[in-house]
């Protein structure tokens, strides 16, 4: 695995921070799947789990377009890989699932999470609201929720990794 994540800015103002440790979570991300096989990326952690490299990539593909184009914008777009019937299917994999698949959505996904950031302030609300509490959710509570949902999958695809070939890194 090389390693050319960019350190996010130390002196940078908020919003380029916030995006700046962003875009360094969803490089390490991908980092964490560089050089394996299909197979490998569709290898579960362990019995009973299916969390694996892919279907991690599959689900930020579903939180990015969750969180930026469906509650920020206020889209209405069908999720990707999961249905009401299958509420966890991003990481339901088969045979046919391809690592060229899942990283282009994926790619795509955050490409237009940029977009739909770019026309608004750290202060903005979003378009949706919260079904919990029905409040709308500023840009700054969306990038520092993403930033948290990053890190915590990386450190599942820490272990996965390492139970896959033995690779280890921050």
């Amino acid at each position: 695995m090389t390693n050319e994540r960019p350190e996010p800015a130390q002196n940078a103002d908020e919003r380029t921070m916030l995006e700046g440790w962003l875009d360094y979570h969803r490089q390490t991300l991908a980092w964490k799947c560089e050089g394996l096989t299909d197979a490998q990326l569709r290898t579960a952690s362990v019995e009973p789990s299916e969390l694996s490299l892919m279907g991690l990539v599959r689900h930020m593909a579903e939180v990015e377009r969750g969180w930026f184009r469906n509650v920020l914008v206020g889209d209405d777009l069908d999720s990707i890989y999961f249905t009401e019937e299958d509420p966890d299917g991003e990481f339901h994999l088969t045979e046919s699932d391809t690592w060229e698949e899942a990283y282009t959505t994926w790619q795509a996904e955050i490409e237009a999470a940029r977009r739909a950031a770019v026309g608004f302030g750290l202060d903005d609300l979003s378009k949706s609201t919260s079904r919990r509490t029905g409040e709308p959710f500023s840009l700054r509570w969306i990038y520092t929720h993403m930033i948290e949902e990053y890190a915590r999958h990386n450190g599942h695809a820490d272990l996965v990794r390492e139970r896959i070939d033995g690779a280890t890194g921050d």
